[in-house]
């Protein structure tokens, strides 16, 4: 049996320390694996994108303001950056919440997935919050080869990440 890594002091929630369960990726790892739904029935994995830039933005809920902002401001600079670029939101929210934020909002060209039924993504990417089940903010930006080559992870829930150095990181992949 697996043992769980567990990281504590590193993230809060409102001011308040959380655990966050999963190992902290670092730039060069090799991208882990996951799986996580399209919409209720149908899973996709990191093989589902092989051969394309991911850039991953990770919100806890895109019903809050800091994950709507975070999620049409990537879904604005998904034009610019060409066909072998995928952006993928994920959150631990239902795909039926996701697809009618997307409605709502008009984001059309950021992937919403949902990491609602296993947690795997959360967890094997360290960003699991242990007492509440959601996933910490963070940007992962993952090369055509499954390198990783940019990690963000906030260490406040509320707070914003940096839009620009991640956008920069991906420019220089492109």
């Amino acid at each position: 049996m697996t043992q769980v890594q567990e990281r504590t002091g590193v993230a809060t929630v409102g001011g308040n320390p959380v655990t966050l369960i999963g190992p902290e990726i670092k730039v060069g790892d090799k991208a882990p694996d996951f799986t996580v739904n399209k919409d209720l029935m149908t899973e996709v994995s990191l093989s589902d994108y092989a051969g394309k830039i991911k850039l991953i933005s990770v919100v806890p809920s895109v019903d809050t303001a800091t994950c709507d902002a975070q999620t049409r401001r990537f879904n604005v600079e998904a034009d610019k950056l060409g066909d072998n670029v995928v952006i993928l939101t994920i959150s631990v929210d239902l795909p039926f919440a996701q697809s009618r934020f997307c409605g709502a909002a008009g984001i059309d060209k950021v992937i919403t997935l949902s990491d609602y039924k296993h947690r795997n993504f959360g967890q094997a990417y360290g960003v699991l919050i242990k007492e509440i089940q959601l996933d910490q903010r963070a940007i992962f930006l993952v090369d055509a080869d499954n390198t990783v080559r940019y990690v963000e992870y906030l260490t406040e829930m509320k707070e914003h990440p940096n839009y620009d150095a991640a956008l920069q990181a991906l420019r220089e992949l492109v």
